[in-house]
This record gives structure tokens, sequence and C-alpha cells, in this order.
């Protein structure tokens, strides 16, 4: 058999669920046909094929592709007057109530164009890239109308146009109230349902619908009604939950068999339970974590108790998480809520993957999906978090290229 590319002579962690722990091969060798994985293995049992390009891999690890399942990665401006502001003791409500906050990135995304987020949006992707993110999660809600919310995600679908990179988008209209709803959340949500989400799911422009849950933005009810719409409209969802009080989003968000609740600070362990009956992925954010300088840590025993998966993403966003990389987010995840070398190679693969849906394409290295690999530079996969500012990727391949 003619294979495109052959590598060989590595160290192989698979996330092969069928394998114990990371599903390591000491000695490997993957190869790729039309992009796909075609092989994976031990080397020594290697079948006798030809291949166009040979990579010796000189002992270097080789893990799936990154995948980055929860950014905002397109946006209008930045926030870094707040922050200055923050730093000389303005609060977070202080500064939303002087016109800040999620509505100044609002105002600025209206104003942009769509090639002028593309253009925004493509040094922090290629941050990413730059240290093996081959799948990236981008949503919307910087518009919070239908008409910016559809150009958020269509940028975001031609920042996959523009580099080797698999793009899967996120309406947020549910992100918060736009000035010009007065007040009137449930007039807010109507709309949303019965106008914004039909026209994206026309569009086809968002593969899942997510929303905050939380005392400053919506509550059980109206994100109740928001999951209903996009379960009519056979969209996916997703939900930002339990970040600042528990209201119950991690249950809510596994009543509706959301692929994912994200945050997750304030779940207590009923949320847990209930996110591991419907198979919900724990999404943890360090990045938010550490950037709004939060005290209440995600319930991590908990979620090992109930055997959640647990995700890692970088919450690249202006307000709470200007992180353009997930290597640091690895080491956060591991230094601020202690998760183990083994919980964050599978929560930026595996388990991100899942929270995705896209499990069957991406995140482990099996025969049939996508060959996505990211080869790295280190002696040990516990360097990928333990570095701080050291990016140690020597390779990165998308689709066996």
């Amino acid at each position: 058999m003619q294979v495109d590319r052959l590598w060989t002579g590595g160290r192989i962690a698979t996330l092969d669920p069928r394998r114990p722990g990371l599903g390591v091969i000491e000695d490997g060798a993957v190869a790729a046909r039309d992009g796909r994985i075609a092989w994976v293995g031990a080397r020594s049992d290697l079948p006798a094929w030809q291949a166009a390009d040979h990579i010796d891999l000189q002992g270097r690890w080789v893990t799936p592709g990154l995948v980055d399942c929860h950014t905002h990665l397109v946006y209008g401006g930045n926030r870094a007057q707040e922050f200055e502001l923050r730093l000389a003791g303005a609060s977070y409500e202080e500064i939303a109530r002087a016109g800040g906050g999620i509505l100044a990135t609002v105002q600025a995304t209206r104003a942009a164009s769509q090639d002028e987020l593309v253009a925004a949006a493509l040094p922090r992707l290629d941050a990413l890239m730059a240290e093996g993110v081959t799948t990236i999660e981008i949503k919307s809600g910087y518009g919070l109308e239908a008409e910016t919310e559809a150009k958020q995600l269509r940028a975001a679908r031609a920042l996959g146009q523009l580099r080797r990179v698999s793009v899967t988008t996120t309406l947020l209209g549910a992100h918060a109230l736009p000035p010009e709803a007065n007040g009137d959340k449930d007039a807010y949500i109507a709309d949303l349902c019965a106008q914004m989400l039909p026209v994206i799911a026309r569009q086809g422009i968002a593969d899942a619908v997510d929303g905050f849950m939380e005392k400053i933005a919506f509550n059980a009810t109206q994100m109740a009604r928001v999951f209903e719409a996009a379960k009519r409209l056979h969209l996916a969802v997703k939900l930002h939950a339990d970040q600042l009080s528990n209201l119950g989003g991690a249950r809510l968000a596994a009543s509706y068999g959301a692929l994912s609740a994200d945050h997750l600070e304030y779940t207590d362990e009923d949320g847990a339970a209930a996110m591991a009956k419907a198979g919900t992925v724990a999404v943890l954010l360090p990045g938010a974590f550490y950037f709004i300088r939060e005290t209440q840590k995600p319930p991590v025993e908990l979620l090992r108790k109930h055997r959640v998966r647990i995700a890692i993403g970088s919450d690249c966003n202006p307000g709470s998480s200007p992180l353009t990389s997930l290597l640091l987010a690895m080491n956060m995840a591991a230094t601020l809520f202690r998760l183990t070398v083994e919980e964050i190679v599978a929560g930026t693969t595996r388990e991100a993957a899942h929270a995705l849906g896209r499990i069957g394409e991406i995140g482990t290295l099996e025969s049939g999906k996508w060959c996505d690999l990211a080869i790295w530079n280190v002696d040990r996969l516990a360097e990928l978090p333990y570095h701080m500012g050291l990016n140690p990727l020597h390779a990165r391949v998308w689709r066996g290229q």
C-alpha cells in the first residue's frame, strides 16, 4: 500500500481509550493517507508500505493536535484601558457602569467590518497554532443582534479558510443584554429565540449554541428557552455555568444533553453527578480564573469522583482571559487547579474533542481520524505544563501536512 507520509521512531501518546493511560506506544509509527491516519502502532508491527515522505521522529513525543475548545477569538478592539483601571482599584461593576465591560466590546465589534475582525483575530489564532493547536472553537457573543453575530461567525469561518486549522463555531447570542433592550431580558431572549437563532441556523454558520447563565446575565428559565429553541433547530448546546455563583447551571446544561458546561467554579455535587450521567464535559478555564483573580476553584475532586470528562480551554477573550497560549493554560490548570499531567494532556486533546462533539474525527490517534499531530521536543510530557513561556513544539501536522 502507498501512503502519503510516514512518521517513525517516536513516542506516540495516542489517547486511544482502549489503551491504558495516555495510550503510549514507545517506539511508534503513524502513517497518513489523504489527510487521515491510515495506521498507528509499534514500529515493529508496521506493514511493508511505501511512503512518499518518510520522517524520522528521532525519539520525539507525538500527541494528537491540540484542541482549544473554548475561545472568543473574534472581536473588535481590546480592553487594555479597563485593565489599567482595575489595576488602579476600579471594580468590574464600576467599569461596566461607565460603559465598559462586555458592552464596550459589543460597540467595537459592531463597528468593525468582517475583514477587520478577521485581520484582528489572525495574530491570536497564529499564536495558538504555533503551540500545536489544530482545532479551535470560536464563539460569537459581541454583537447581541443577528447581523453582527452572523458577521462574527462568518469571520470565524473565514479564519479556517486562511489557515490550516479546523474551526468550530458557536452562537453566543445569550452573552449579555444589549443597551437597546432597555433592561428587558425576557424580551431579548424571546427575540433571540424567534429571530436570531433561526436566521443563524438558516445560514448554517453555527455548530452549537451557548449562553451565559449568571446573576449578571441570564437565569435558568431564560436559558432553558434558548436551549429549547436550539434543539428545535437541531443545534448542539453548551453553557457558561456556575462561574460566579451556583445557579444550577451545570444541572441545567446536563438536562439538555449539553456538549459541555464551562467554568464551573461554583458547581456542586448534584451538578457534577448530572454532568456525568448526561456525558456533559467539564471545560475548565484557568486563564479567566487567574485574570479576574477568582478565589473559588472548580470542584475538581467532585468531577473526578463522578468521572466527569475534564477539558481545558484558553477562553481567549478581551475582558477576562486575553490568553493566546494553550500551553500556559495547561500550566495554570496544573498549578491553580492541581490537575495531573495525564488529565492535562487528555484535557487539551481527547476530552476537548468530546466537548466539541468532534471525537469521531479528532482528539485521539486512531485509524480513520484526521491526521492532526503535535510533535514535541520534550523528554517527558510533563514538560508541556511545566514550562512557562517556552514553546517546545517541533512540528504541527494538520490533516497529514
